[in-house]
């Protein structure tokens, strides 16, 4: 990958710019100069994604030929999600591998599945800038089918899953309200509060309303199951 550059184990691609691998393992806190203006590896995170999506798309089309549209939609939710792309990186190491200021490693960071999970999805966008998709996809294949071969069944997502636990109590539906919207046009995080009939309530982050409603649910199921 040339003199200097991070070297990730998986990754069996060799770099004509090791740069774009540095980027894509450099959070904002550490960046500077032009890339400090792009967000560290922001951009890539938002290209990686979309790589991600593809790949998965195709290999559950591929690994699951019988299943119809809506159970290969749940597979794809739970596979491309933020705390599987978080766990997969934990599996790599890769948190040792991010640039970020001291302070942030020192406060955690390293170990915050938001920022684990970016920096995986920009390392996909990297390795797919510099090869093609074919090195993304031989990546994104050895990290993820192990994934694909623990469960024969669909996953229930989070919110189907709160809303059966409250029904089966004889309990209202919970509101899911968005109460904020941050972040650049190309890469938003919206912020969505769930309200249990009780009063009780929890707020999640994700990339699309989508995704912060299913962490919200994941959430308050955690919640309910400690009570």
């Amino acid at each position: 990958m040339g003199e200097g550059a991070p070297r990730i184990p998986e990754i069996d691609h060799e770099f004509s710019n090791p740069d774009l691998l540095r980027v894509a393992l450099t959070h904002r806190s550490a960046a500077k100069g032009k890339d400090a203006l792009s967000g560290g590896n922001e951009r890539l995170e938002f290209l990686g994604d979309r790589v991600l999506g593809l790949v998965v798309a195709d290999m559950l089309y591929t690994r699951f030929g019988r299943e119809r549209e809506g159970a290969m939609a749940k597979r794809f939710v739970a596979l491309v999600r933020r705390e599987t792309l978080a766990r997969v990186a934990v599996q790599i190491n890769l948190g040792d591998l991010i640039q970020m200021a001291k302070g942030e490693r020192a406060a955690g960071a390293d170990t915050n599945p938001a920022i684990l999970s970016d920096c995986m999805e920009a390392v996909i966008a990297a390795l797919y800038l510099d090869g093609g998709l074919e090195p993304a996809r031989s990546f994104i294949e050895k990290l993820w089918t192990p994934l694909l071969d623990e469960d024969n069944k669909p996953p229930q997502d989070a919110k189907t899953q709160l809303q059966e636990w409250l029904q089966g109590r004889g309990k209202p539906l919970p509101k899911y309200e968005m109460i904020g919207r941050e972040g650049p046009a190309h890469a938003p995080v919206f912020t969505i509060e769930l309200t249990a009939s009780d009063g009780d309530s929890v707020s999640a982050e994700g990339k699309s309303k989508r995704e912060a409603e299913q962490i919200a649910a994941q959430l308050m199921l955690d919640k309910l199951s400690h009570e």
